[in-house]
């Protein structure tokens, strides 16, 4: 059981600490919004979408899933137009101090709509997930496969709050909003390279 613990926390922190499309965009909304409590919708989103993976992946449900030809073909080509959209709708939002305007920020809707894209249509994401998750978790049955599985969930729940918090914090120091427009900006480049990275895999 000790083990299976173990495993699941250095397993789950080793995936969720890269710079990736879902954490920065979880980091970049703690900061934009006015309040913690209105970065919510984006921290709960991504921490139910990286619960929903993590399940599939333990239950073997995603291989099965992702063993189809044509879903795979689908999830990689809507995971690439989604990340290009949401890499430019990003470089052009600009944070409440620079722009004061009430769609400067993103509303609940809009958050969770882009952090469930950013979740469930990142391919590399769902891959990792499936492929470093789901098969560690072959090793273990029962309680211990279970034991593996919470810890995996429970630190993705952890490390967005976190970064919303780390968000906050940036937003409330950067008073004249140019932080916030470089993350933006950085954001944007991450999503775009992810959506060549994925398309690049098609190719090779």
């Amino acid at each position: 059981m000790v083990e299976a613990i173990i495993h699941g926390l250095v397993l789950a922190f080793g995936l969720i600490l890269p710079l990736g499309v879902q954490n920065v965009f979880v980091f970049n909304q703690g900061a934009a919004q006015p309040k913690f409590l209105r970065a919510l919708p984006v921290i709960i989103t991504a921490s139910i979408c990286d619960t929903l993976l993590i399940s599939l992946a333990v239950l073997g449900v995603s291989v099965v899933v992702l063993g189809s030809y044509w879903i795979k073909m689908i999830l990689f080509a809507g995971g690439i137009f989604f990340l290009v959209y949401m890499g430019f709708v990003t470089w052009r939002s600009k944070p409440p101090a620079v722009k004061q305007e009430q769609g400067a920020v993103f509303s609940p809707k809009k958050q969770i709509a882009f952090a469930m894209s950013v979740s469930l249509l990142n391919p590399h994401a769902i891959l990792d997930t499936v492929g470093v998750i789901g098969t560690s978790s072959l090793k273990y049955t029962g309680a211990e496969k279970i034991a593996f599985a919470f810890v995996c969930i429970l630190i993705s729940w952890l490390w967005f709050a976190g970064l919303g918090i780390a968000g906050r914090l940036t937003g409330r120091m950067d008073k004249s909003g140019r932080i916030l427009l470089i993350l933006n900006k950085i954001s944007a480049i991450v999503m775009w390279g992810t959506a060549v990275y994925i398309a690049s895999s098609f190719i090779v």
